[in-house]
């Protein structure tokens, strides 16, 4: 297990700026307060002016009926994670609006339309608690996986309540495990036993938000009598603790995080925590037939061996308790690669890997003291993505998708030979009168970026086409060819041009390519961004007029500094759920987490450069910007609604018109149900074939 799989990870030419002059007073932070009374007035007022006259466009209505059908479409393939056995699938559509959690068996999900036993049902829950309940995820106790602890959110915040829950009865246990609302976490050890990090009172959570304590429960014991086992500092970003169930062995973990990408690891055992003698910056994946496998994120030196960044190596458990492990090399990728995500079966290691931007799956076997690889025959050309995979079984499911293919789910054997194509999507679009093509911009410092770009295969290079770019660009998440029914009905159908920029910040090229913009180096994601929107502008696919860009969490930080540094290469701009106020945002929410991604702005030093693209910072009342549609919600509580409020607010006392729209529920992901996702990407598509074509 990983950091990133912890905590949820959101999605240049340096224009002038007032030299480092420390800002006014600043008048918009009352709009800081998420649900103070005059705040939510602001947010009415502007909710009304955007959507009454968005919703006033004639092409409003069948984007969102479309986009609802989709959403709500029967024909979705239900993903499914394996335990035990049965496969379970969350699921929603227009009768299950919340949605419902459910189990199947594997001949049944065989079948084009599988018999489904309910399990919990949301809505129900909803009606009956008159809570506001989104789901967040379950965790089931293994061997058996009788019982689980669900995470439930009111409104789709990041912070849950946590139940225990009784599959078999179908309900939640009675004076079982609970913890209250909190960014928390429960861990099983055993049926009786857990890790659990929340709020325990004042001084146990860190500056991020996050459990500084690691706690030991015992069920039928009060909350409060929880043992401690570790406790951090109020600087770190998030303490925690888990268990891997191997060869009837339990492996309990404990992880001090002290910043997003870094964490120091330690068995607990014999009543102690012994140190796990690897980097900070290495990921602990999982353990397997007695052998540790870790990912390198930098060099490592180790005796007179040298093991190179971005590495999958793997060295016997209990060599790990002597000076020297005994590490040997699983894969290393190459410059043009990356290892995407690694999971582990009962016996194998899948390796999910990135070759210029496009997957491959590699497995590999522990055999006779040797790790074996083998490939597993997929499509090429698009996105791999590992499901269901189980401590229990060796077999998984894959699927398989790019910009004008539809996902397709495979079956695969425990030995890699057996693939069997169990569902895919219909075509909501027909992705053959389209083209998908990968091409390269050079950046500022002569780094070449990849990008693809999907289009009509009879456009004209004639400067006309309306563009929509999109990029993220952060936190070493890699943006892979996806299929989107949305997209293409809204967009392509209607003459768009799509293209996703693989620019540095991302995972595409592994470690280095994030390394590449961190910190003072941010300016190189913005860099490569600016030199995609140009080369599109010379290859004359199209104009500024016709071009908008699309960013959300990160990726609206991006849009964001982009358009304020050069508000001549746009027409349209989305900037959703943003970071905006950089010299604030470490004080926000979960902010402080993102300190080793963005610097801390209450250095000097890291404040010289974060405020060179601070958006909130360089916004001008002289610039000519184009029309920004501002995205966020009341319910995000990882990155602060008034990062986007205070934009808005400050750009139109400089006399800039600007468009905002604001969801009182949905969290991060600006959504809490199908209606809302469809309602608000309906929006979005809307304002940019007002703007843009």
């Amino acid at each position: 297990m990983t950091l990133r799989n912890i905590l949820p990870v959101f999605a240049l030419a340096l224009g002038a700026t007032n030299a480092l002059a420390e800002p006014a007073a600043d008048p918009f932070l009352w709009l800081e307060e998420v649900e103070g009374a005059k705040a939510l007035e602001w947010v009415e007022a502007h909710n009304k002016i955007s959507t009454n006259k968005l919703e006033a466009h004639s092409a409003f209505q069948e984007i969102y009926e479309k986009n609802l059908e989709i959403y709500n479409s029967k024909e979705r393939i239900p993903g499914v994670s394996q335990m035990g056995d049965y496969l379970y699938n969350f699921w929603r559509d227009d009768t299950h609006v919340r949605g419902i959690w459910r189990r199947t068996s594997l001949s049944e999900y065989k079948k084009t339309e599988p018999d489904w036993e309910t399990i919990l049902d949301l809505d129900e829950l909803a009606r009956q608690e008159d809570e506001n309940w989104v789901y967040k995820g379950v965790d089931c106790l293994y061997p058996d996986y009788r019982r689980c602890f669900f995470r439930l959110s009111r409104g789709g915040a990041d912070a849950t309540v946590v139940r225990e829950f009784d599959i078999e009865d179908k309900a939640f246990v009675k004076d079982g495990f609970y913890l209250p609302e909190a960014k928390n976490y429960l861990a099983w050890i055993d049926e009786d036993t857990v890790f659990v990090g929340t709020d325990f009172g004042e001084g146990s959570l860190t500056d991020s938000g996050y459990p500084k304590i690691v706690k030991q429960w015992q069920r039928g014991t009060p909350l409060d009598k929880a043992t401690t086992v570790f406790e951090g500092e109020d600087s770190d970003v998030y303490n925690y603790g888990y268990t891997i169930n191997r060869d009837g062995k339990k492996y309990r973990i404990v992880g001090q995080a002290d910043s997003f990408f870094t964490s120091s690891i330690f068995w607990q055992k014999d009543g102690g925590l012994t140190p796990l003698p690897i980097p900070k910056d290495a990921d602990l994946i999982s353990i397997l037939h007695g052998q540790a496998l870790v990912q390198l994120k930098s060099d490592w030196q180790l005796g007179d061996k040298t093991f190179p960044q971005g590495a999958l190596i793997a060295a016997p458990v209990e060599s790990l308790t002597g000076k020297q492990p005994n590490f040997r090399i699983l894969m290393v990728p190459d410059a043009k690669s990356s290892i995407e995500r690694v999971h582990t079966t009962q016996d194998h290691v899948l390796v999910n890997t990135l070759n210029n931007v496009s997957s491959e799956l590699l497995q590999f076997s522990y055999r006779e003291g040797r790790w074996q690889q083998s490939a597993i025959a997929l499509p090429k050309l698009g996105s791999l993505s590992v499901s269901g995979t189980s401590d229990s079984s060796n077999n998984f499911f894959v699927s398989y998708e790019n910009f004008l293919t539809p996902d397709s789910l495979y079956r695969v054997s425990g030995d890699g030979k057996k693939i069997e194509k169990l569902k895919s999507l219909p075509e909501f679009f027909d992705g053959d009168k389209f083209s998908a093509k990968q091409h390269f911009a050079t950046s500022k410092d002569g780094t070449r970026i990849p990008y693809y770009q999907v289009m009509s295969k009879g456009m004209k290079h004639d400067s006309s086409n309306p563009t929509l770019l999109y990029g993220y660009g952060g936190f070493e998440v890699s943006r892979t060819p996806n299929y989107s029914a949305t997209t293409g009905t809204a967009w392509l159908e209607q003459g768009g041009v799509y293209v996703v920029a693989n620019i540095r910040g991302g995972g595409e090229f592994g470690p280095a390519w994030h390394q590449a913009a961190l910190k003072q180096n941010r300016h190189k994601a913005f860099e490569d961004f600016i030199a995609v929107a140009e080369e599109l502008i010379a290859r004359k696919v199209t104009s500024p007029e016709h071009l908008g860009i699309y960013g959300g969490s990160n990726g609206g930080l991006l849009v964001g500094s982009v358009f304020v540094m050069r508000p001549d290469l746009f027409n349209a701009v989305v900037c959703a759920v943003p970071l905006l106020d950089m010299q604030r945002f470490n004080k926000l929410l979960a902010g402080a987490s993102w300190m080793a991604e963005y610097g801390d702005p209450d250095k000097p030093e890291d404040w010289e450069y974060i405020r060179g693209y601070s958006p909130y910072h360089n916004v001008s009342k002289d610039a000519d910007y184009p029309l920004v549609f501002f995205k966020t919600s009341t319910r995000d509580d990882r990155v602060h609604p008034g990062h986007a409020r205070k934009m808005v607010a400050k750009m139109e006392a400089q006399g800039h018109e600007v468009l905002y729209y604001e969801n009182t529920e949905g969290g991060h992901a600006g959504a809490a149900n199908n209606i809302q996702t469809a309602y608000s990407n309906a929006l979005t598509y809307t304002y940019l074939l007002d703007r843009l074509k």
